[in-house]
């Protein structure tokens, strides 16, 4: 009997101290992690050192994204400012296929309105605005 005693109070006291192992662990896990990543840009790399996407800020202030092919042409271009957005999908020759503007008024340097511009093989364009049919 008082080994079966001896038995259980030794299950109870490994359970535990497996527990309390198990939440210290946990506990350094959690405060060594960072919470936030803070910089100014982030650059994807592949195995060779080539750049294939970068997130930045541009010195006027815009966020874009750049996705980059194995020669380090530009391929995906998002970006975003205070006059609104943009989606660039660039075709195997690198020209615009598919160009998104999001904003609601032109400004001086940026004349176009919302639009998504598709372009052909061809080089025809077709332009869609919110206004048009």
């Amino acid at each position: 009997m008082k080994t079966q005693r001896l038995a259980i109070a030794l299950t109870v006291l490994n359970l535990v101290l497996l527990l309390f192992v198990t939440a210290r662990t946990t506990s350094t896990a959690a405060e060594t992690s960072t919470p936030i990543v803070r910089t100014r840009a982030l650059e994807l790399v592949d195995n060779r050192g080539q750049v294939r996407a970068q997130l930045n800020v541009e010195s006027d202030g815009e966020v874009v994204f750049r996705l980059r092919d194995a020669r380090g042409a530009i391929r995906v271009k998002l970006g975003a400012d205070a006059d609104g957005s943009g989606l660039l999908l660039a075709d195997e020759t690198t020209e615009p296929a598919v160009h998104i503007i999001a904003r609601r008024t032109a400004t001086s340097w940026k004349q176009t309105t919302t639009s998504i511009t598709l372009s052909g093989a061809d080089r025809q364009k077709r332009v869609l605005k919110p206004d048009q049919p």
